[in-house]
């Protein structure tokens, strides 16, 4: 299985009534980050830090998510579909002038994409953030997932 990163900096607005679940079944496995999806977006990270991402492991099963050595014992996830255009509007700046992603520019062609967000304690990867690599997907196919880092005042996607 392969993951495709991309950095963003946006807020996730959750709906009002997902419910926490275990990692849904079709994350379950290990997932290799493949390659950097170039966006227009303002991220915490980096061309350089992203890049050092590529060729890391993502692992969930029911029991863990774990990206490296920074295991999640029993996480919890909350599961919803989310179309093109609220995820746009949810993870793009507001201005004329701000950043803008979606779902073409992550190689999604669809109206709508299973989004994951895995509950887990702030962890302390790079000083500037306290998400975890993989812990926010967008479900593109069976082989694929998309991921993404952000500030921290600002929350994944």
């Amino acid at each position: 299985m392969k993951l495709v990163f991309f950095p963003v900096a946006s807020l996730v607005w959750l709906m009002a009534t997902p419910q926490a679940k275990i990692i849904p079944m079709e994350l379950w496995g290990k997932w290799v980050v493949t390659r950097v999806v170039p966006t227009t977006t303002i991220a915490c990270w980096g061309d350089s830090e992203a890049r050092a991402l590529l060729a890391t492991e993502m692992e969930y099963s029911r029991d863990l998510f774990r990206w490296k050595d920074v295991i999640t014992r029993y996480p919890t996830a909350l599961t919803e579909v989310v179309t093109a255009e609220r995820f746009h509007d949810d993870n793009s700046g507001r201005g004329a002038n701000s950043s803008q992603v979606t779902f073409r520019q992550l190689g999604l062609d669809a109206k709508e994409a299973t989004q994951i967000s895995i509950d887990h304690p702030p962890a302390n990867i790079t000083g500037g953030t306290v998400e975890i690599p993989g812990d926010h997907v967008l479900l593109k196919d069976k082989k694929y997932l998309i991921t993404g880092l952000a500030a921290p005042e600002m929350g994944p996607f």
